[in-house]
């Protein structure tokens, strides 16, 4: 009988820790649903190649936000790869869906990178950006520069194009995303494109700060 009664009062205590850890998880669950998102929308620079996710700048951008007195949920919708004729292919897809207040674009370095036509690079970042302004959010654009084995004309009209769109569009500028560590060659992977992830917390440092007025 002493062993039925130990075994029913361990029973009834197992009940309650698990309806209490139900109950912290969704709390939980509910309160990052309340959290406003920050979309970001880029490429492998923000997607995180051969990085851990918990490494890349925009895992490291979420906690940074998250000690302000508004933190954010930050979606990283980023993906390897990809052009902005890409971007803008599943762009309102992913604003449908998150329903983002603040929008990060980091597009682009594939398109110069393959010498694609920059008037079409500009016009898919410019579509881009006036669907998000029309679903409300604020926009901030992450440029790049290519390096100049490009030839001076073209790096400089890509370095342009984000400059062009940003005072068109009214919306804020990033101008060179990779600024904080162009001058740290051991913080880029073997590709020399690539950030390591000793270099996450410094893009992440220069980004929060740059989109504070957005927040």
């Amino acid at each position: 009988m002493f062993l039925n009664g130990l075994g029913r009062g361990f029973g009834k205590g197992l009940g309650r820790v698990l309806v209490l850890l139900v109950g912290v998880l969704l709390f939980s669950i509910a309160a990052a649903a309340d959290r406003p998102v920050l979309l970001i929308f880029g490429d492998s620079l923000s997607a995180g190649y051969r990085l851990p996710a918990d490494k890349a700048w925009p895992a490291l951008l979420e906690k940074q936000l998250a000690q302000g007195s508004k933190p954010y949920r930050v979606i990283n919708a980023s993906v390897s790869g990809e052009t902005t004729a890409g971007g803008l292919t599943r762009f309102p897809a992913a604003l449908k869906q998150h329903q983002p207040k603040v929008v990060l674009i980091e597009l682009g370095s594939n398109d110069g990178l393959r010498g694609l036509p920059l008037d079409k690079a500009k016009a898919n970042l410019e579509a881009m950006v006036k669907l998000a302004k029309a679903s409300g959010a604020k926009v901030q654009l992450l440029g790049m520069q290519l390096p100049p084995n490009y030839g001076p004309d073209y790096t400089l009209r890509f370095a342009g194009m984000y400059e062009d769109i940003a005072k068109s569009q009214r919306v804020g500028l990033t101008p060179f995303l990779l600024a904080p560590i162009i001058q740290r060659p051991d913080w880029f992977q073997s590709d020399q494109l690539h950030p390591t992830a000793e270099a996450g917390p410094s893009i992440a440092q220069m980004v929060a700060r740059d989109i504070r007025s957005l927040l």
